[in-house]
């Protein structure tokens, strides 16, 4: 606590809008049709805008920002930053600057907002970037986060709905974050399991961005607060179906304890709620369940590629040190069905 403020109420991205919420409100505003320099928008749902410059040469550009899920400064920036820079790497970007958003009462000591710009700056420094600037306003609450220049060759884009049949689905980095922060802020989560935590949500996916860069990528996203099956409906969309094999899943083993302990977050009741009548689940536990609707902050990528270059893939990603995993296959059902196995 800093001068009678609270810093973590709970954030992260627990705190976006629902996706049902959010696709009402995108639907009625125009597609941007007219210009055909502007090879992403926002009518796909994908993770960041991408705008051509030149033949060879596209601006990929996104923003992020949350309230504090852990209570140190520091980490706090740190998990920000990384989770607005993972944007640009799920296009299959490069990123070049950044800019601060910031939201912080005026009465709370600015010694905390230092230490949040500077895990935020060493994150935007890890990924190859440069802060150049950035906006606050006084606010109640704290808030914080990035917008995000990257460039990518325009033959070079990831999109999030381009995946194939067959396809391998391949994760880089385990669900749960949610679940466990939520038990931490009623003090009921380990040590480890925190541990766990905050190591995923301050790695960059930079790292699994250059090996998947060696591969045939079809698709890819990252996966943040619609959970993990969210994410993996806007990649599918209407065309195809996919089959997930639970135990292949990579998850902090304690967050199913503290799934089916209840401590979960009215977020991943909005996934369940917006993406559950599209999943068929076989046989599996609750708590696996709430997993798979989890909101993460920070979360993994998720890859669509052929079988073969999945396995080449997941190998080199392994040696990163975080838990990851082949989860399943897309298909075509004529019901364009999900099913948890």
């Amino acid at each position: 606590m800093h001068d009678e403020i609270v810093f973590c109420k709970g954030g992260g991205c627990t705190a976006k809008l629902g996706p049902g919420i959010l696709a009402s409100v995108l639907e009625k505003l125009p597609k941007a049709t007219t210009d055909s320099n502007l090879l992403v928008g926002f009518d796909s749902s994908d993770d960041a805008a991408v705008y051509q410059l030149t033949p060879d040469l596209a601006v990929v550009q996104t923003l992020d920002f949350f309230p504090p899920m852990v209570d140190d400064p520091y980490t706090f920036g740190q998990i920000a930053a990384t989770n607005a820079l993972s944007d640009i790497y799920a296009m299959g970007g490069e990123v070049k600057t950044a800019l601060n958003i910031v939201c912080f009462p005026e009465n709370m000591d600015l010694n905390v907002l230092g230490e949040i710009m500077l895990g935020g700056n060493e994150k935007v420094q890890e990924a190859g970037g440069v802060l150049v600037g950035g906006h606050s306003i006084a606010d109640i609450d704290v808030k914080y986060g990035l917008s995000v220049m990257g460039i990518i060759h325009p033959d070079k884009i990831y999109r999030n709905n381009s995946c194939q049949e067959g396809d391998q689905l391949l994760l880089t980095k385990p669900l749960g974050v949610g679940i466990v922060c939520t038990a931490q802020r009623v003090g009921k989560s380990s040590n480890e399991a925190m541990d766990i935590a905050i190591r995923s949500m301050i790695t960059l996916n930079k790292y699994a961005a250059e090996i998947i860069k060696r591969y045939q990528v079809h698709a890819c996203t990252d996966v943040t607060g619609f959970g993990f099956l969210g994410h993996l409906q806007e990649m599918l969309g209407y065309d195809f179906g996919a089959e997930i094999d639970s135990l292949q899943v990579p998850h902090i083993p304690e967050s199913l304890h503290y799934a089916n302990e209840f401590f979960l977050t009215a977020a991943a009741q909005r996934n369940r709620n917006h993406v559950g009548n599209r999943v068929d689940f076989r046989h599996i536990p609750f708590a696996m369940e709430e997993v798979l609707f989890d909101p993460q902050t920070s979360g993994g990528l998720l890859v669509s590629l052929p079988p073969e270059d999945a396995k080449l893939a997941l190998k080199e990603i392994q040696s990163l040190g975080l838990p990851c995993g082949l989860v399943g296959e897309v298909t075509r059902k004529d019901d364009k069905r999900i099913i948890v196995r």
